[in-house]
Order: C-alpha cells, then structure tokens, then sequence
C-alpha cells in the first residue's frame, strides 16, 4: 500500500531535534532554535549539552503536535485498509487512545538510549508536561502510560519490538478485531498484512534518539 497518498506527516530531524513536517514547521522551528541558543552550553567533544527539561518540553510539544496533525492519515490508512470487510470508520477527532499509545511506545524506546537514572529523568520530565493535557496530575498520566505499556507488551509477547508493540496497541485499543473476515475475528488475531502496513506507519511516530545523541549530550537540569 502506498502511505504517500495520505500525505503522512513524519517526524524528521532538524539540529538533532525530531520535529514534525508541519504547515507551519517554518516558525516551530525558529522558536526552537531561539531556544536552544538560550539552553545548550559550549560544545564539548562534537556534542552540545542540552538540560533533560528542555528535551522533554520539545518532545512533549512535538510529539502532541505530531499526532494531533498526523492521526488524519492514520485513520485514512486504517479505514482504506482492503483487509477490513467492514470500514472501521475512526474519526479525526479519535486521537487520544492513538497518542497514548505513541507516548508508551516513545517511553520504552528512551530506556534503550539512556542510562544511570537520566532516562528516568527524562521520562518524568515529560510526564510533568505532558499531565496536564490529560488533566491528570502526573501520578495519574504514569499510571495510564504504563497501563497502555503493558497492553502492548502483553499483546506483543515475545517479541520486544517497540513498533510491533506499538500496532498491536492500536489493533486493540480501536478494537479493530470487529471489522476483520471470519477467520481473522474468530482468531482474534490481527491479519499479518495490514499489521505490517501499520508497522510501516508507525516507525514514523517514535523520536529518532539514534541521531540525536550524536548531536547532544543530555545534562540533569540540576546541574545546568
């Protein structure tokens, strides 16, 4: 299937920064950079410090911005899929499950790049940023993230792949099961075709820490 004809917004790096192809990328990314000219110190063996707080108030904004643009495509891709018999019809509007699930699969993947407790400390960054959106305080929103985090381990199992855990999420949050053939619906299982469409659509969706290390060097804001 060709994701293009949805017009996919993807996250893409820009001054080590993923930031999403916006309509109006062109001012996200002048504020950015005016930002980061205030937070990052002098460059010390080719990487920048960056304060873990200023990582996790653009991740948060971005990764918010990136979905709530983006999930038009994903349900156009969800409800073209010739794999349903029956359109599952997400709406536009229908994003928050979606965003939960790209924020646990995004938490899971920091814990891969980051160590010595600064993984934690970027997660808890983000979580303070990211509460208030749910209107949950940030004991709440850690609860509920790790509640779709364990979903989507348990529907992954054994398989540790993010962004195989990430489409199962969404199979099973919009209960995608329903719109399946027989066979499919009567397995419960999701038809492995549109799986590994969705799989495509999801790498989109996670912050790309590969790159970014390579350019910065996260600092506790403490000691910033």
């Amino acid at each position: 299937m060709e994701f293009g004809a949805y017009g996919l917004i993807t996250m893409f790096i820009y001054a080590g920064f993923a930031l999403p192809r916006a309509v109006h990328v062109s001012v996200v990314l002048e504020k950015t950079n005016c930002n980061l000219e205030e937070t990052i110190m002098l460059t010390i063996f080719g990487r920048k410090k960056v304060t873990a707080d200023r990582v996790a108030h653009i991740f948060a904004h971005n990764i918010v911005e990136t979905v709530e643009t983006g999930f038009a495509d994903v349900a156009g891709f969800i409800n073209d899929s010739p794999e349903f018999v029956i359109s599952p019809n997400i709406t536009e509007e229908d994003y928050g499950k979606f965003l939960m699930i790209v924020i646990a699969g995004n938490y899971a993947y920091i814990n891969q790049y980051f160590t010595d407790g600064m993984d934690k400390q970027i997660i808890d960054a983000i979580t303070l940023k990211l509460a208030p959106a749910y209107e949950m305080t940030p004991t709440e929103f850690a609860m509920k993230v790790k509640e779709y985090k364990e979903c989507m381990s348990r529907a992954n199992h054994p398989s540790k792949n993010i962004i195989y855990a990430m489409s199962k999420g969404v199979f099973l949050k919009y209960n995608l099961v329903e719109f399946q053939e027989e066979y499919f619906r009567q397995m419960k299982t999701p038809n492995p075709i549109f799986l590994k469409n969705l799989d495509d659509l999801m790498k989109n969706f996670l912050w790309n820490w590969e790159v970014f290390n390579e350019k910065y060097k996260v600092v506790s804001t403490a000691l910033s």
